[in-house]
């Protein structure tokens, strides 16, 4: 997987395996930020196509390290958020065009977090897939109770996922609305 001479976060005698994967996150995160088009215009992709940024809400370390790569190989500009307060305040400031939202969180979870974005004026109309390890019978339909547009369960079948995001995106309406960041 990574080369360890190459590899400018590999542990070392320096560095304890929980250090290079703080290094690691914090690299993917810079990478993430200098992608960004702070102005509020979408970042555009090869071939000057306008990408979709997508907002991972999500507490589990691994769970939005492997989204959040698979998506940008997909070619999807990325921003995480930890918690559902967090999810909140970047919805809000950087109104992503698609939000993929875990349902068990610590501060507030995922269900109480879609509603709040679905009564705000700039955040109602950003489709929220539901993503969770609950796949009892009743939990879709709380979820599309609590303003989810889509439900899906973990593990995740990235597949899947994706046919889901796109049909979302290509549904969803485009408010005429302030620039994305103030």
């Amino acid at each position: 997987m990574f080369n360890s001479r190459t590899d400018p976060y590999r542990a070392s005698d320096n560095h304890s395996p929980r250090q290079t994967i703080i290094r690691r996150v914090f690299g993917i995160a810079l990478a993430i930020a200098a992608q960004m088009d702070i102005t509020g215009s979408p970042a555009s992709g090869i071939n000057g196509c306008v990408r979709n940024r997508i907002l991972i809400v999500e507490d589990n370390e691994m769970n939005r390290d492997v989204l959040s790569r698979r998506l940008l190989r997909h070619g999807y500009d990325v921003l995480i958020a930890t918690a559902g307060l967090d999810g909140l305040e970047l919805a809000q400031k950087a109104r992503p065009d698609l939000i993929l939202m875990d349902l068990g969180m610590p501060d507030i979870d995922g269900w109480e977090c879609a509603r709040r974005l679905k009564t705000e004026v700039t955040t109602s109309v950003i489709p929220i897939i539901a993503l969770t390890a609950h796949a009892m019978l009743g939990d879709r339909q709380k979820a599309l109770d609590a303003g989810c547009d889509d439900f899906d369960t973990k593990p995740i079948d990235f597949a899947r996922l994706l046919t889901k995001m796109n049909r979302l995106l290509h549904a969803s309406p485009k408010p005429e609305v302030q620039p994305r960041f103030r």
